[in-house]
């Protein structure tokens, strides 16, 4: 059997000749085709502003700052995800509070997100995980009631929607990651996107060493003491390319996890995790839950199909669960399940149907042998 990998990044002749350009022209530091790439994301998700940076989590930092996080404060964030959203919450200064998630969706607990709030809760980090969309309607109600910011981690979302509108113009800020395990990737970067002009200005200062309006003396002003999160021409030239063909990168996308869902419908054994009622899926992972999920990802891994965890319950690891910065509410039910149940299939842009039948044939079969 060919191996069948878990990702492979959308890297053409058409990417590789735009990075070439950048490095021709010389100018290799962020510049006019990072501004495009903003450009492009502000356009598809229909938000005023889109901020390039190095990463998701430098942009999840940075945008807590804008909005006035730090010591004293509380941020709320699920168990189930990768340690940045809960990390940044830290670096900032400010306590991290980790509630449960839904053992149906893998989002939030929102109920448990509600009875976490504290006077001192200044901000929820919700997210959009694996591409599944949240209740914008119903987080938008816990803002209003209680006051609080809600920044999306939106890491894996780039696509989704809720209620027809594109995931990025639906929370306070919202941050994309540009990780080479995402379907639209600069190796690495992450995207801010806000409809608040204000609070983008500062960002956007910030990430350049606090640099402000130049004045009729002075070429370069310093308005704060900021830092270096540019994200780079050479980089930014991978993500506009692929960009140009979001669309039709997502359609991809999902006719293969609709093509999936047809295979897994008739295997014994699987169960698929709910999309959020009102939203459309990204499908940057398509997961699944299993029994017993080690044993059977090893055996497909030993097949020659790459199979992934979905990804971590923050309470179970040391930086978390030994940390006085942090409180831990509730026994995460929710989230053992999901780390304990789901497992991620191969998705990519030229995923052939041929390997999905693989891919599906030989877990239906490791499952057999499990039952």
């Amino acid at each position: 059997m060919n191996k069948i990998p878990l990702i492979k990044p959308y890297v053409t002749d058409e990417v590789k000749a735009r990075v070439c350009e950048v490095l021709d022209s010389g100018y290799l530091t962020e510049g006019p085709v990072t501004h495009e790439l903003e450009a492009q994301f502000k356009s598809f998700t229909g938000a005023a502003h889109a901020i390039a940076v190095t990463s998701c989590t430098t942009g999840l930092e940075i945008a807590l700052r804008a909005l006035g996080v730090g010591k004293g404060d509380e941020v709320i964030v699920p168990d189930y995800t990768y340690p940045a959203t809960a990390d940044v919450v830290e670096i900032v200064g400010a306590k991290i509070v980790i509630v449960d998630v839904s053992p149906e969706t893998m989002l939030i607990d929102y109920d448990a997100l509600e009875k976490a709030i504290t006077k001192k809760t200044k901000a929820v980090i919700p997210v959009s995980l694996f591409g599944n969309p949240l209740d914008y309607d119903w987080l938008n109600k816990i803002k209003r009631r209680y006051k609080v910011a809600v920044l999306e981690d939106a890491a894996c979302a780039i696509g989704a929607e809720y209620n027809g509108r594109k995931v990025g113009n639906l929370s306070d800020i919202t941050v994309f990651s540009l990780h080479p395990r995402k379907f639209i990737t600069t190796g690495e970067g992450g995207i801010i996107i806000t409809n608040n002009a204000r609070r983008a200005a500062w960002m956007n200062s910030y990430k350049h060493f606090g640099m402000g309006k130049a004045t009729a003396r002075e070429a370069v002003r310093f308005e704060r003491v900021g830092t270096n999160y540019k994200l780079s021409n050479i980089q930014s030239a991978v993500g506009v390319v692929q960009m140009r063909h979001v669309n039709e990168l997502l359609s991809r996308r999902r006719q293969l996890a609709k093509q999936y869902d047809d295979l897994l419908s008739r295997v014994q054994g699987v169960r698929l995790p709910a999309v959020t009622k009102g939203g459309v899926h990204s499908y940057q992972s398509y997961c699944i839950f299993i029994e017993p999920r080690d044993r059977v990802m090893n055996t497909l891994r030993e097949g020659g199909i790459e199979v992934q965890i979905g990804t971590y319950a923050l309470h179970r690891h040391k930086a978390f669960k030994a940390n006085k910065n942090c409180r831990i509410v509730g026994k995460m039910k929710g989230s053992r399940y999901a780390f304990d149940h789901c497992l991620a299939l191969p998705l990519f842009h030229d995923l052939t149907h041929d390997d999905q039948r693989v891919v599906v044939d030989e877990l239906a079969r490791v499952l057999s042998q499990e039952g």
